[in-house]
């Protein structure tokens, strides 16, 4: 009987240690939030996708349900805590930027989570501006666009003359990544990603918060380093938890660990975001006139970057071509590149862009355009991509520095699986190394990395970018 005992015991043990070590990482973006468990490996092992409908905030403005959110990540991991497959070793934040939590002196949330988009008073800002060197010398100084609420400084400001009753309860102001990593530690921080991207809370120049913050009484903690841990007990389980991280900056962590030689970031999606770690050199106000600002990296340093509309112009111009051709939504998938089409339409652009103004930074398709002048679908796509190839170019080179000593650009997201735009892009830049880059979840992934090095010091996990070169 009593070696029976001991068998079951063993094998029971055995299982217990047979539980994989996970980190769990709460990926929130619009719309979109995951779960994802990733372990010490770097790979993601689970993805749990999930979808909330949006609310409407106190003054009927469309917010995201911030209540449902808590309750989804709180069970998610006391779930995780039971887990009889997954050891949970540690929890980290990475989420979209441009949001904040107001917290009163018992720690409560005040307010929804206002929307970004939100209007706003334009003498709101105009006020800030003028008692700190006028917009283009505060925009430079902060390295942010003048963005309305996406300015996020500027929500606090906002928060404070058209809602004074409730702002004279705020006691803390947190970033969103901090907000979720504060619902299960407790702790009040931020770190330097959150602030430095397009808040127009940094000062660039002096490196710490702009003294407008203070002027205005804006309750903000001082940044700690990203990868600062903090322990919590959840369901009797000992767990680490990290205090976020702002997508743009996380996803180009994995980048900074794993290439060789300095390099160029082109993230594509619906935005294409160029960034640039190794330009030090400071905005100037044509750049900020066109869109570009500074992240601030996992290191602490200014993160050139500028912006383009990418996705949406392509996918306007595309439902334009399948109307006339009438052809398939996807239908441009399909779409090889040829070489004698190219040709034709860079000959085309030289004379007059079809889809675009002739302007430097046009941003804006034609309202009208004839497109009998195309002998098919393919050669109307080719003439699109050329021209979304330059303006990204046009982009590409508000971020690159004098010296322009960068050996390798990485495209990564939707266009990434474009044959034809990394045909064009590297096409214009044949001196550099051009490389699709496929990393699944580069945020997630980087918010994984920056907290493995105190998890797990003695292994450093080969990063994998995924490249294939142009």
């Amino acid at each position: 009987m009593a070696n029976c005992f001991m068998k079951v015991y063993k094998l029971r043990n055995r299982k217990r240690k047979m539980k994989e070590k996970v980190i769990a990482i709460f990926d929130v973006g619009k719309p979109d939030k995951k779960l994802l468990l990733i372990n010490f490996g770097l790979n993601t092992i689970s993805e749990i996708g999930e979808r909330f409908p949006k609310i409407t905030d106190d003054d009927g403005f469309e917010c995201e349900d911030i209540e449902k959110i808590e309750k989804w990540i709180l069970n998610s991991v006391k779930e995780l805590c039971h887990s009889d497959k997954y050891d949970l070793v540690a929890v980290n934040f990475v989420t979209y930027g441009a949001t904040l939590a107001y917290l009163d002196n018992n720690g409560r949330r005040l307010t929804p989570v206002y929307n970004s988009l939100k209007p706003i008073d334009d003498k709101i800002p105009e006020k800030i501006y003028r008692l700190y060197g006028g917009q283009d010398e505060f925009c430079r100084r902060t390295s942010s666009p003048a963005l309305g609420m996406l300015n996020s400084g500027l929500q606090a400001v906002w928060l404070k003359y058209k809602k004074p009753e409730i702002f004279s309860k705020v006691n803390y102001i947190l970033h969103l990544p901090q907000y979720l990593s504060y619902l299960l530690t407790g702790k009040i921080c931020t770190e330097h990603t959150s602030i430095g991207c397009h808040t127009a809370m940094w000062d660039f120049d002096d490196m710490k918060y702009h003294q407008w913050t203070k002027d205005e009484g804006l309750r903000l903690p001082e940044p700690i380093d990203v990868g600062t841990l903090h322990e919590v007990e959840i369901e009797g389980k000992k767990i680490k938890v990290g205090i976020g991280i702002h997508d743009s900056s996380s996803a180009l962590a994995p980048y900074f660990e794993a290439s060789e030689g300095r390099f160029l970031l082109i993230s594509t999606g619906r935005w294409c975001i160029n960034m640039n770690p190794f330009n030090t050199e400071k905005l100037t106000a044509e750049q900020l006139d066109h869109d570009c600002l500074c992240y601030m990296s996992i290191t602490k340093q200014p993160v050139k970057s500028s912006r383009l509309f990418l996705g949406y112009l392509h996918e306007v111009a595309v439902n334009k071509l399948n109307e006339h051709f009438r052809t398939l939504d996807d239908y441009y998938k399909n779409v090889k590149p040829d070489d004698r089409l190219l040709d034709i339409c860079r000959t085309k652009c030289r004379e007059e862009r079809f889809f675009f103004e002739n302007l430097p930074y046009s941003r804006e398709i034609k309202e009208k355009n004839d497109f009998f002048i195309f002998k098919s679908f393919e050669e109307g796509y080719h003439q699109l991509m050329v021209e979304l190839s330059e303006l990204t170019g046009e982009a590409i080179k508000l971020v690159i520095s004098s010296d322009n000593e960068f050996e390798n650009i990485y495209i990564t997201g939707t266009f990434a699986r474009n044959p034809l735009f990394l045909k064009v892009i590297s096409d214009s830049y044949s001196k550099k190394n051009v490389y699709a880059s496929e990393i699944l979840n580069a945020s997630a992934l980087g918010a994984a990395l920056v907290i493995l090095g105190s998890l797990n010091p003695s292994e450093k996990p080969r990063m994998n970018l995924g490249l294939n070169q142009c």
